[in-house]
């Protein structure tokens, strides 16, 4: 019997400052696959249902493979690879990098490049998280357990925040199209400390915050179909911020280890279902 769930929900009101979406998913009997994990303007927390998530290579060389009933991954710029052998299920949270010191205790900074045991981050709760999943009958009935579980994270550590200037630089340039000199001046800090604060607090400097970011556009849109006439890749990396089709293309290899159209032949179906989270 192949079953193939996945269906995407959006948090509770209050917790969207501090996290994007939800992605819930359960395969099996389908073909052992390789996904990679690549790089987004996101932290990863993923609660596994029935089996472990194998992770066969990391960000970091230098941290070996594992399992992972539960995993918290940093911000990063190469991907991680993740294999399963026809059975995977969980939900994978996408969360906002500056919400970190709220829903985990700690920046986004002192993650980056890594993936990490979530309990090893979260401790009980991590392991109640898991637990309480498992034993939920439905996915509507999984999210209002995430829900609950990340507001009551929230509450804990309610004043807790990245400073002002790190915010804004942030959204000038993810969430936007400033230059780093223009980040830095707008907030009123030098580029030399804006780089030191945006790095220790989010883990990756600014200029590479802001090529995640188009990065993640431009592979979004790539998951759904080019439409419009003479619409193609060339159009698609204009509008997502490059100078030109090259310049998507070098991006690409370098964020995601192949080129767009590997991509998207290696992907097939889940970045199809991902493709409007």
């Amino acid at each position: 019997m192949v079953i193939d769930e996945m269906l995407h929900a959006q948090p509770a009101p209050a917790l969207r400052p501090f996290v994007a979406w939800y992605s819930a998913y359960r395969q099996a009997g389908v073909a052992p696959a390789v996904h990679r994990g690549l790089p987004s303007p996101y932290l990863t927390l993923i609660v596994t249902l029935d089996d472990p998530l194998v992770v066969d290579a990391h960000p970091d060389p230098a941290q070996p493979g594992g399992s992972y009933t539960t995993l918290v991954g940093g911000l990063h710029t190469v991907p991680a690879l993740i294999t399963h052998d026809g059975r995977q299920s969980g939900v994978q949270l996408a969360l906002h990098p500056l919400g970190a010191r709220r829903l985990l205790g700690l920046p986004a900074g002192d993650i980056g490049n890594l993936d990490l045991h979530a309990e090893d981050v979260l401790g009980p709760v991590a392991v109640e998280l898991h637990e309480r999943l498992r034993s939920a009958a439905t996915w509507p009935s999984r999210f209002a357990i995430v829900d609950a579980t990340l507001a009551r994270l929230c509450c804990l550590r309610a004043d807790a925040g990245p400073e002002p200037e790190v915010v804004e630089a942030w959204r000038l340039l993810v969430g936007g199209s400033a230059t780093v000199a223009e980040a830095a001046g707008a907030v009123g800090w030098s580029v030399r400390r804006l780089s030191g604060r945006f790095g220790a607090e989010l883990g990756v400097p600014p200029k590479t915050a802001a090529k995640i970011a188009r990065f993640d556009r431009a592979r979004r849109r790539l998951a759904v179909p080019l439409s419009g006439p003479g619409f193609g890749l060339a159009e698609l990396a204009v509008s997502c911020g490059y100078y030109d089709q090259a310049h998507l293309a070098r991006d690409f290899r370098e964020l995601a280890g192949v080129p767009p159209s590997s991509w998207l032949a290696e992907e097939g179906r889940f970045v199809q279902a991902l493709a409007d989270a």
